[in-house]
């Protein structure tokens, strides 16, 4: 039976198998599963902190990670700055990157200390570093970025470096985002 963890993976820490430079990996701080090997579902890069997926499903995997799925990715993401209105306008409606457009299916204002803001947005798709570039264009930096949603799986009250299984309800969600039927209940 293949195997689900969910892991809050704490900024500083690599998405990949090894590092080259001896750098944390998310593998070092992770249990082993019982068979097989984990698959991360997705990445963040170093400086972002968040939800990962693991499985040992590859079907499971590819679909909750190919674009034409859009499984929702929600972050909330902190900047230096305030949007307007018209940037937030923006975002909605797509904004050029250079590997084609962008936008976001949602955004809301969080809360704001300082020179910093806090905003919640939701993507369809999960490019490499997209959040970041999206405010890197509209010439916002960002601060502190943390996936706190992937598909029906919240971040919830895990600790940061902490992970735990998913529960059954957890894991017929996930497999139902992507059209498919968990294991087991397969026909």
């Amino acid at each position: 039976m293949p195997e689900y963890l969910l892991y809050y993976k704490p900024a500083g820490e690599l998405t990949t198998r090894s590092d080259p430079e001896g750098r944390r990996t998310i593998f070092d701080s992770v249990p082993e599963p019982k068979a097989g090997r984990w698959i991360n579902v997705g990445r963040l890069d170093a400086s972002t902190s968040g939800l990962l997926l693991l499985t040992t499903d590859g079907e499971l995997a590819h679909r909750l990670m190919h674009p034409s799925y859009e499984v929702p990715r929600t972050y909330s993401v902190r900047i230096l700055g305030r949007l307007t209105d018209e940037h937030f306008e923006q975002l909605r409606a797509g904004v050029e990157l250079d590997d084609g457009p962008a936008r976001v299916s949602d955004i809301r204002a969080g809360g704001a200390s300082g020179a910093n803001a806090w905003y919640e947005l939701t993507l369809g798709e999960g490019r490499n570093r997209e959040v970041r570039r999206l405010f890197d264009v509209l010439g916002f930096q960002v601060t502190r970025l943390i996936r706190i949603r992937y598909g029906p799986l919240r971040l919830s009250k895990l600790r940061r470096g902490a992970s735990r299984a998913l529960d059954r309800g957890e894991v017929a969600a996930v497999y139902s985002c992507v059209g498919l039927s968990p294991p087991g209940k397969r026909k």
